[in-house]
């Protein structure tokens, strides 16, 4: 009888053992339901726009937000999916479940947003003036000094900068497209519509205003992007419905018909383009993502 009972305890010893062990691995396996939102463990370039540190953002409540399968700009915010694409410096075509956003608290904050003055004096003797802010990745028009538009923007990434100084529009090139970088699937040169060139480096390489992707951080080669939907429906096949088309709006404003002669579509040189002034630096890249920004009152 002492045998048996012994065998009995030891069994009970094993299921327990057994129990303890399985547990644990499940709770170390499984991620805690109040952990913080972040990047889909498969998507290797764990995108996290909520690192993306601008100085404009401190005056304005938001949190990050993880994109779940189905959702999308337009399923989350409605026919306010502009605002926060906007906001975020982010085109549809990079916004995709497994990656993070900035959400505003309220988008009644963000339904004016620039981060660029209504105002700026150094563009008050210019009819038109174009003002770039790298930190902010954001572009604004000017004419004599009051701010007319102002878009999101996608400057240089590091080791590729883009340049800063003052420069002017000096070329107008509505079908360019890049001499050195190809679309991913490498089949063609990668488009540039609407390109305003406002800079040749030492070393000969154009620097343009243009037509682009906008992943919601700096990315470039150099140039300066700016939203074109059609343009990617036109090479990438979405989105379906064109809305943002900032880059037309710039080349229209800066260099179209109304404002020289009739337009080619080829390269032409332009007198007395507008200034052009690029200033600031990359905006930091926090470590981690901020659990909640609250606004600096």
């Amino acid at each position: 009888m002492r045998y048996s009972r012994m065998r009995l305890s030891h069994k009970m010893f094993l299921v327990t053992l057994f129990t303890l062990v399985l547990v644990g691995f499940t709770v170390l396996r499984t991620p805690s339901m109040t952990d913080d939102p972040a990047a889909s463990p498969e998507d290797k370039g764990k995108e996290d726009l909520s690192r993306v540190e601008y100085p404009s953002l401190k005056n304005i409540r938001w949190h990050a937000r993880f994109i779940e399968p189905q959702q999308s700009l337009e399923s989350l915010y409605g026919t306010d999916w502009v605002l926060v694409a906007r906001f975020n410096r982010v085109d549809r075509r990079h916004v995709y479940p497994g990656m993070t956003i900035k959400e505003p608290d309220n988008i009644a904050d963000i339904r004016a947003y620039s981060p660029l003055p209504r105002f700026y004096k150094p563009a008050a003797r210019h009819e038109k003036y174009i003002l770039v802010d790298i930190t902010e990745q954001w572009l604004g028009a000017y004419e004599h000094g009051k701010l007319a538009f102002s878009t999101p923007a996608a400057t240089g990434k590091a080791t590729t900068e883009t340049p800063t100084g003052m420069f002017y529009v000096s070329t107008r090139h509505l079908n360019h497209t890049s001499s050195l970088y190809k679309t991913a699937n490498d089949e063609e040169q990668y488009p540039m519509d609407n390109a305003l060139r406002f800079h040749i480096g030492e070393d000969n390489v154009s620097y343009w205003l243009h037509a682009r992707d906008l992943p919601g951080k700096p990315a470039s080669h150099g140039c300066i992007g700016l939203f074109d939907e059609e343009m990617q429906l036109r090479v990438f096949g979405a989105p379906l419905k064109p809305v943002l088309k900032d880059s037309q709006k710039l080349y229209n404003w800066a260099a179209g018909e109304d404002v020289y002669e009739d337009d080619s579509g080829e390269a032409e040189e332009l007198e007395d383009g507008p200034i052009v002034e690029v200033r600031g630096s990359l905006p930091r890249y926090l470590d981690r993502p901020p659990l909640q920004k609250q606004a600096v009152k």
